[in-house]
């Protein structure tokens, strides 16, 4: 096979690859783009992980998929979204809470988990606060070894949307993860109030 032809069979696996990650995002609610690649490069035949897309091309295909197929309500679950994750952190502010993910870039979907992340000075301060409030939660078991895994992750459902609180150590608050956008309560109520329903949130970082 001639170079130029393997870099346009390349081309186009990456493509696929991409298309399929997006897919599998928007609907079985995946928000972690590294898993979604991984698992489309398989379903795929993808053994070269030279022709694996980057985040910013699934992401490209994302919005393209939701534009297509949930152009009408997908918009409307953003801001929905948007409004729980201001309503919750507002709860645990104490805890220093920050949202990430889908909620954030507005690239959440249907089946998306709405991503907070909180820096206590104890993990556990956590979990009591939602007992004495009487919150009924999961307490998952963080994905490792990884370095900026989370000391514990919490779920629950917030009305009908599903939320996964990261609880990372108060001293990680200041240097947040590599390449991860994330915004303060007040940054999410002005996205709330200025900005249309579906703008993308270039302008929040922290």
């Amino acid at each position: 096979m001639s170079s130029h032809a393997h870099a346009t069979r390349s081309g186009n696996l990456r493509r696929e690859i991409a298309a399929l990650a997006a897919r599998m995002m928007a609907e079985d609610g995946i928000s972690d783009f590294g898993f979604a690649k991984r698992k489309a490069a398989r379903q795929l035949g993808a053994v070269d992980a030279e022709v694996l897309p980057n985040n910013a091309e699934i992401e490209a295909e994302l919005r393209a998929w939701q534009a297509l197929y949930q152009d009408e309500e997908q918009p409307q679950r953003v801001r929905e979204m948007r409004t729980a994750a201001v309503e919750i952190m507002r709860l645990l502010e104490d805890f220093r809470p920050y949202l990430t993910g889908g909620a954030l870039d507005g690239t959440a979907g249907r089946y998306s988990e709405l991503e907070i992340e909180l820096y206590p000075e104890s993990a556990k301060e956590v979990e009591i606060f939602f007992l004495n409030q009487d919150v009924a939660y999961e307490h998952r078991e963080p994905r490792r070894p990884a370095p900026d895994a989370p000391e514990a992750i919490l779920s629950f459902d917030w009305e009908d949307i599903p939320v996964r609180l990261s609880i990372y150590p108060a001293s990680a608050e200041r240097r947040g993860r590599r390449g991860q956008e994330r915004a303060r309560r007040a940054q999410v109520e002005a996205l709330l109030h200025l900005a249309p329903e579906g703008d993308q949130p270039s302008e929040v970082r922290e």
